[in-house]
């Protein structure tokens, strides 16, 4: 895969085994060795559990001598998650917080005071947009316009004199409709503002949004980081340092950074994140390829098929050909067959809430996922009960369409 421009190995002896062939390196290199430095003391070749709330200092001159004081300020195993992630997307730094939405609402608390207003997708995550309305607008006076973007013309005629910031998602959860980032990033710096995108869906290996133009990313690492419904998490990766300090300041103060195991566990599982997001985006190609064969499926999503909208954008956004884990589909017979559908699937698939992971899953995000956005809001996008989403895993591709094809066939 391509060079990854923010990986730079500085450790490792000068010459033979231990030291580093000259670069620049893949981004499958990055997966597995991004972070990472083998024990000095006893070799070890995984990034050690600092299960330790302090850390001793050699002196009060020398306090932060060794980069660590307190793990809810900063923490050597998350540390190497945090160097992974950024290297993965060529960011300055990132940030790993104890689950998305804390990433979130550390961004929005980080980039928006009161009086404050930021145009936002009218699609995303249904807990973002919750912490949009219901905590940051009534309680702290931070207006948010909630607009189509996949229209750059509606993006701009939101912005306001007071706009600070532009919250994209891309792919969006759960309809996957796709924002230009690039276009929406030079909007951004047109009119001076700060450009957030929530790339959980693509994950690095489909989408870098700082590449683009972007000044955060904001990652929900719970779903394709972590990949085996483990654990959860979240991330900001940062393109200027100064804003990486405000962030930081944020998270020391909220106290909600990731917890040591955690970072741990998504450090290993973040190595095949590559292997996987291949595999879930040939399986979801084949499935949807299916569902949009099948007589009984009235809408397929996924931006692999010829017929999705915005095919065009996506083939020059994504990278490698790939489209990542997720589609959605409506069937015929409206709520009570889609309904139908999620309570009569058969194993491998699970019903359940999650994404990313290797096992495949079917969500209701009417009831689930996104069932504390606003009804009306929910309908308009033409997420109803009936609306199923599905994030594919890395299972045997026949093995889901069978199980899937005798659901829709019992109709």
């Amino acid at each position: 895969m391509s060079a990854q421009p923010g990986f730079k190995p500085t450790f490792g002896a000068k010459d033979g085994a231990g030291s580093w062939v000259e670069g620049p390196f893949g981004s499958e290199t990055v997966m597995v060795h991004g972070g990472v430095v083998p024990d000095p003391e006893t070799g070890a070749i995984l990034t050690p559990v600092m299960q330790s709330t302090t850390f001793v200092q050699p002196s009060v001159d020398g306090y932060l001598s060794k980069g660590f004081s307190y793990s809810r300020t900063k923490n050597p195993t998350v540390e190497s998650l945090a160097e992974k992630v950024a290297a993965l997307e060529g960011g300055e730094g990132a940030l790993m917080f104890s689950t998305g939405m804390a990433a979130t609402c550390s961004l929005f608390t980080a980039t928006l005071k009161s009086g404050d207003h930021c145009v936002i997708t009218e699609c995303s995550y249904g807990g973002t947009n919750r912490a949009a309305r219901v905590l940051y607008k009534e309680k702290y006076n931070i207006d948010f316009t909630f607009c189509d973007f996949t229209d750059l013309d509606v993006i701009e005629k939101a912005i306001q004199p007071n706009t600070k910031l532009i919250f994209s998602e891309s792919p969006a959860n759960p309809v996957l409709t796709l924002t230009d980032v690039e276009a929406v990033s030079k909007l951004a710096k047109k009119h001076n503002l700060l450009h957030a995108c929530d790339s959980t869906f693509a994950t690095p290996v489909i989408m870098n949004p700082l590449q683009l133009g972007a000044d955060f990313v904001c990652v929900s690492s719970t779903k394709y980081i972590d990949g085996h419904n483990m654990t959860v998490g979240g991330c900001i990766v940062y393109k200027d340092k100064e804003w990486g300090e405000k962030l930081g300041l944020v998270q020391n103060i909220f106290g909600n950074i990731m917890a040591p195991w955690t970072g741990f566990l998504q450090g290993q599982a973040c190595k095949t994140i590559g292997l996987r997001v291949r595999k879930q985006s040939e399986n979801a190609q084949k499935v949807a390829e299916m569902l949009e064969s099948h007589p009984q499926v009235l809408k397929v999503m996924y931006p692999g098929l010829k017929s999705f909208p915005q095919k065009e954008l996506a083939d020059r956004q994504h990278k490698d050909g790939l489209h990542g884990g997720m589609l959605w589909f409506e069937v015929k017979g409206g709520v009570t067959n889609g309904v139908k559908i999620m309570d009569t699937c058969q194993r491998p698939w699970s019903l359940c809430e999650n994404l990313g992971a290797t096992e495949s899953i079917i969500t209701c995000p009417a009831v689930m996922t996104h069932a504390n956005m606003l009804k009306e809001d929910r309908e308009k996008l033409g997420i109803n009960d009936g609306f199923i989403r599905v994030s594919c895993g890395i299972e045997d591709a026949d093995d889901l369409i069978r199980a899937l094809k005798k659901s829709l066939d019992a109709l």
